[in-house]
């Protein structure tokens, strides 16, 4: 179909040059009949052409009222409804009506326009799980950036803990060396408990720590992400800068190695409302100056748990087991956990510090602990001392004493070797723990195999089980051996004694 503009050519070139239609054909590459429609076209734009009568017209009014009522409704709906009300066109159809009736709620943003040292936008960014050693964890980024300056902070957490969120806040206020007067956050549970319209009841602790550093906490409006953009686009710039391609072995090396992204990346890429400038250089010259100051003290962030052993010798926290005296047994007891460290406190009094560990199943024992156990409770490893597994073999005593760290079910290590004593005596037994300790290796498997290698090298045959099922009063009967020396010296006695 010709445009106007090579319809104005043609008629031009008739009516005025006086050119045939096979010529003007020719010339301008087109096809004679439609030269011919185009000098039969009156001049000007042509007439709208009477739209055709559609299926959906009858239906129009309805759709346009259903419409301004629920704008958000599914064509789909709309279709099973126009169906029941006898309409016989096709999905598709109803589409194209839809799409030119549905009204427009498409929302019109400004931007937003930050004072120096006024605002701060703080959120979570969560990284997904990582692998470290034999444990899964979540791995999430607490990103805070300054309105004003775009400057971040990020420092990563297994976790997002009430103790994680406040702990990221107090180390991104030193990181600046002062406080935004608005931080802007989600409603996430550490910060708001309950909501309604613009009725927000705080999180204690929040509170606690926006009244110890003087800012404003300012949750955004339900769903409107919108309002705290500048970190988003910091998530994104993390993601895409830093973590892409990037692998860590522990979490003090990961935010050793973002502290120096932050100094040599984040800091000094160009300022987003003066290219030519810096993003540390508006921190320095107009946020920093306006930023308040930060109080004497810093708050504290730990976690704190009740915590308490029934019977063994440590406490579960966070997927691992540590390690508390044998006196707090059986006690409530408070974990204050940190970073990098786990505490365990009787009342005021600390009983127990470890490194904290985020590796999964592992205990963590303190060996002055596993002392202090070894010396109150002998008797809970067997080891009463006229025992007469120890009578018999009083080199047991060294035995269990070096196998205590190894075996967390002494008893049953106590049960075992008295077992061996009456199969095999006590000659057997005292060689074989003797050898074990010799070599360092104080285990039952050791023993066993150490006391087997010794019948065979003195060609003993194997113990037979003994039953006492009818005699269960002999099971616990033991006669105390002695030095067959002794009978000797009596048997060499002197004659001239004998006679007197």
């Amino acid at each position: 179909m010709l445009d106007a503009e090579a319809v104005s050519e043609i008629r031009r070139l008739h009516y005025a040059e006086r050119w045939k239609v096979g010529t003007i054909a020719a010339e301008l590459g087109v096809h004679p009949d439609a030269v011919r429609r185009a000098l039969n076209r009156p001049a000007g734009p042509p007439a709208p052409r009477k739209p055709r009568p559609r299926l959906t017209d009858p239906y129009l009014p309805f759709l346009t009222e259903t419409l301004e009522r629920y704008p958000r409704l599914r064509s789909t709906v709309l279709y099973r409804m126009l169906r029941e009300r006898g309409f016989t066109g096709s999905a598709v159809q109803l589409r194209r009506v839809v799409r030119r009736l549905r009204p427009s709620r498409r929302e019109v943003f400004t931007r937003l326009k930050a004072l120096p040292g006024e605002a701060a936008q703080v959120d979570w960014a969560d990284f997904g799980e990582v692998a470290l050693g034999g444990a899964h964890r979540r791995l999430s980024a607490f990103v805070l950036t300054l309105s004003y300056s775009r400057l971040l902070y990020v420092e990563f957490f297994f976790d997002q803990t009430l103790a994680s969120f406040l702990r990221g806040h107090v180390n991104a206020f030193e990181h600046f060396g002062g406080v935004p007067r608005v931080l802007l956050t989600d409603n996430l549970r550490s910060v708001v408990l309950q909501r309604r319209g613009e009725q927000i009841r705080f999180h204690p602790r929040y509170l606690e720590l926006a009244g110890h550093y003087c800012f404003q906490a300012r949750p955004c409006h339900l769903a409107r992400g919108n309002e705290k953009g500048r970190v988003e686009r910091s998530i994104r710039f993390l993601r895409e800068s830093f973590f892409a391609a990037y692998s860590f072995t522990t979490l003090e090396t990961l935010n050793a190695d973002v502290g120096r992204w932050l100094a040599e990346v984040a800091s000094p890429r160009p300022w987003p409302d003066d290219p030519a400038r810096s993003c540390r250089a508006a921190f320095d010259g107009e946020d920093k100056p306006r930023l308040l100051a930060l109080p004497q003290h810093r708050p504290d962030t730990s976690q704190r748990t009740s915590v308490r052993s029934a019977k063994t010798l440590w406490v579960r926290f966070d997927r691992n087991d540590y390690s508390i005296p044998p006196s707090a047994v059986g006690k409530d007891l408070v974990l204050v956990a940190e970073t990098t460290s786990v505490r365990i406190f009787e009342g005021l009094q600390e009983v127990a510090s470890h490194r904290r560990c985020y590796l999964q199943g592992e205990q963590i024992t303190d060996p002055a602990h596993a002392a202090a156990l070894l010396a109150t409770k002998r008797a809970a490893r067997g080891g009463a001392a006229a025992s007469p597994l120890r009578l018999a073999v009083p080199e047991v005593e060294c035995f269990l004493d070096a196998a205590f760290p190894r075996h967390r079910n002494t008893a049953r290590l106590n049960d075992r070797l008295a077992r061996l004593l009456a199969l095999y005596g006590a000659d057997l037994l005292r060689a074989a723990v003797t050898e074990a300790l010799e070599h360092s290796t104080p285990t039952l498997a050791s023993v066993e195999y150490l006391i087997e290698k010794y019948r065979r090298d003195r060609q003993r045959q194997p113990p037979l089980p003994v039953d006492l099922a009818n005699r269960p009063e002999l099971a616990d009967l033991h006669v105390q051996p002695h030095a067959l020396s002794d009978y000797d010296q009596l048997a060499n006695t002197d004659p001239e004694d004998d006679d007197e």
